[in-house]
């Protein structure tokens, strides 16, 4: 069924605005694009399809298979290069590997499809340090021991801005027009968040850590991941609507859905994991053009001539002291078969419960959507306010706005480009989905175009180009509970001789705890391999 633009802007944008938009003459036609990335389609086999029998000829051996080229299958592969681990391979299904951390490229500019920083790591965090040593993004350290990093990897002034009725403001929380009651209870949050900075448990662990495997389990943390953030703000009294726009949009930011929807222990999470020290200023990020992309690359240099992409694995079946492990090729035309000693399965949750056979039940596990844009524009939009930042966000847009690829390069004016976040956070995951596929290229560049001309009035004739990518399964949700739960806890052990190695097992989509686990995974194998360690962790 084809939507009017009233009726795609209004199941996209909200009634409102779609009214005052569709008020306002369309004079440029869409530019060009196409949808890129993630074959869901393909990716659909493992729910509609038989398994297919791979020939008796057709079959390999390997030490170790690693299912799924994101971060954790990255990670998993870097850990096991680095100590020399025997044969390895890695297969993905997608064309280009890095999962929702991966990258693409124009003649303007690198640019991410998906994550696309991360804080600087407090030094605890021994993983992403040695990783960033590796790259040369670390200079030194501090009087307090924590890395110091190159000032060229630090994301660039301006930071972010927030677009308010008409005009562009410095930072996220609107301060613009804030009542005094807005502002007192803005710092009554903030000195709890630094409250929670100061905690420390019994054992001298923190309350919110990065990776979360380092933090306290102590009853009055885990008490937070049984209420929502939104119970959490009504027993503090904040009722400030400035106040809950900020807290929304965290949870939007990096959960994929609303304060009701997420625990009061991940929306804490989100400022308290990032503080060094009550008072302090949350640590600096790090970013590059194409985001975290680039973390990716160095990632898969580590491990050249064992990575294998277009390979669809339909089934990772225990035998005895072994793992079968069946894939299909993308056109359809080839199935091979792989007798690995060890899988370290990097996939999300819900695919496990797929193809492994006799896999625990998943039903636990819950998934945001989102859409991601990528505009290439041939000259900086116009604004009006505070001056274009990294980070773009539209306070009274349900998208999460949008960063600046070329930011970081230095240019303020010119060719850019402009990567757009729309995160789904229907409280039913399927709904969500379905409201995602429901649109095609066109149509997504209708509803991207038109919720940026709100604060860009020349968007259309200087976007040049428009790409969109549509994640069905973009990252796990921290509802309450998931945190406590059983089911999170038990994904974390082995199943025979296969590991995980997932955000999931965090309910945190971050590019850390994906480090975290994959090398965690690999150096459960090199145990089992009887290889002493020295862990990375």
């Amino acid at each position: 069924m084809i939507l009017s633009r009233r009726a795609l802007l209004t199941g996209f944008l909200g009634a409102p605005f779609a009214a005052l938009a569709c008020r306002r003459a369309v004079r440029y036609p869409l530019p060009p694009g196409e949808i890129a990335g993630a074959s869901h389609a393909f990716g659909h086999m493992l729910r509609d399809a038989a398994r297919p029998v791979p020939a008796a000829d057709a079959w390999t051996s390997q030490d170790v298979v690693i299912v799924g080229a994101g971060v954790s299958g990255f990670a998993a592969a870097w850990r096991l290069a680095r100590a020399e681990a025997g044969n390895f391979l890695l297969l993905e299904l997608e064309p280009v590997e890095g999962g929702t951390s991966r990258s693409g490229s124009s003649p303007v500019s690198a640019y991410p499809w998906g994550a696309h920083y991360v804080p600087a790591p407090m030094r605890d965090d021994h993983t992403l340090i040695r990783l960033l040593n590796e790259i040369g993004v670390i200079e030194g350290t501090d009087a307090a021991g924590d890395p110091v990093i190159g000032e060229q990897y630090l994301c660039r002034d301006p930071e972010e801005r927030v677009f308010y009725r008409g005009r562009w403001f410095e930072g996220l929380y609107l301060s613009a027009g804030a009542t005094r009651d807005d502002l007192r209870q803005l710092r009554e949050f903030e000195s709890e968040v630094d409250r929670w900075a100061a905690w420390r448990d019994g054992q001298g662990r923190r309350a919110f850590t990065i990776p979360i495997a380092a933090g306290s389990d102590d009853a009055a943390v885990m008490a937070l991941d049984r209420i929502s953030a939104r119970q959490w703000l009504d027993q503090h009294g904040w009722t400030s609507s400035r106040l809950r726009w900020l807290i929304d949009y965290a949870c939007r930011d990096d959960y994929g859905a609303h304060p009701e929807d997420t625990s009061a222990w991940a929306a804490l999470f989100y400022f308290a994991s990032r503080l060094p020290a009550p008072g302090k200023a949350s640590r600096p990020l790090i970013t590059w053009p194409e985001g975290n992309g680039r973390l990716v690359r160095h990632l898969a240099n580590a491990s050249r001539g064992r990575i294998e992409t277009g390979w669809l694995v339909t089934t990772v079946s225990p035998e005895g002291d072994h793992v079968n492990v069946t894939a299909v090729s993308r056109d359809g035309h080839h199935v091979r078969g792989i007798r690995a000693k060890h899988v370290i399965f990097a996939a999300p949750q819900f695919i496990a419960a797929r193809v492994i056979p006799g896999y625990r039940d998943v039903k636990d596990f819950v998934y945001g959507s989102w859409l991601v844009a990528n505009l290439t524009l041939a000259e900086h939009p116009s604004s009006v306010g505070f001056p274009l930042s990294w980070d773009n966000v539209l306070y009274e847009s349900p998208s999460l706005g949008y960063v600046v690829a070329t930011h970081q390069t230095g240019p303020d004016n010119g060719p850019t480009v402009l990567t757009y976040y729309y995160a789904f956070c229907d409280r039913d995951p399927r709904v969500a989905r379905e409201r995602l596929l429901s649109a095609g290229r066109d149509e997504w560049a209708e509803v991207v175009l038109s919720d940026l001309e709100r604060a860009h009035a020349d968007i259309r004739q200087r976007t040049q180009r428009l790409d969109v990518m549509r994640w069905g399964h973009a990252m796990i949700r921290p509802y309450p509970g998931f945190l406590t739960s059983p089911s999170r806890r038990a994904a974390s052990q082995p199943f025979h001789n296969i590991h995980f190695a997932n955000t999931d097992l965090s309910g945190v989509a971050l590019f850390e705890e994906a480090l975290h686990h994959g090398v965690r995974a690999a150096e459960e194998v090199m145990v089992e391999q009887g290889r002493r360690v020295g862990s990375f962790l």
